[in-house]
Parts: structure tokens; C-alpha cells; sequence
């Protein structure tokens, strides 16, 4: 229990971290096609990466 307390305590220090650098950090990026498509297929792919890793891993261990 206190494992999963640990995770979600320490998520939610990430996720007030993210959302402060967002609001107060200015970071003009301009609204354009290709980055629409950065932003929408980055975290496509970092899953797909993390996924595909772990089942390469798991394949080599059986």
C-alpha cells in the first residue's frame, strides 16, 4: 500500500512541476502543421517504443 501511495504522491509532484512550467514559462512555439504532428504522434510513439521493449524483453527471458 504504501508503494502505490509513493507512486501517486510522487505523480502528482510531476504533474504540478508540468503544469507550473506550462503556465509561467513562455515558450512561443508556432501553430503549424508539422507541429500539430510533432505533438499529437510523440506520445504515440514514446508508448509504442515502451511497449515494444518490454515485449522484446519479456521474449528473451521465456
Amino acid at each position: 500500500m504504501a508503494n502505490q501511495t509513493l507512486f501517486i504522491v510522487k505523480l502528482l509532484v510531476v504533474s504540478v512541476i508540468v503544469s507550473v512550467a506550462i503556465k509561467f514559462v513562455p515558450l512561443s512555439v508556432p501553430a503549424t502543421t508539422t507541429n500539430a504532428l510533432i505533438g499529437i504522434l510523440t506520445p504515440t510513439l514514446l508508448m509504442a517504443i515502451a511497449l515494444l521493449s518490454r515485449y522484446a524483453f519479456r521474449q528473451q527471458r521465456t
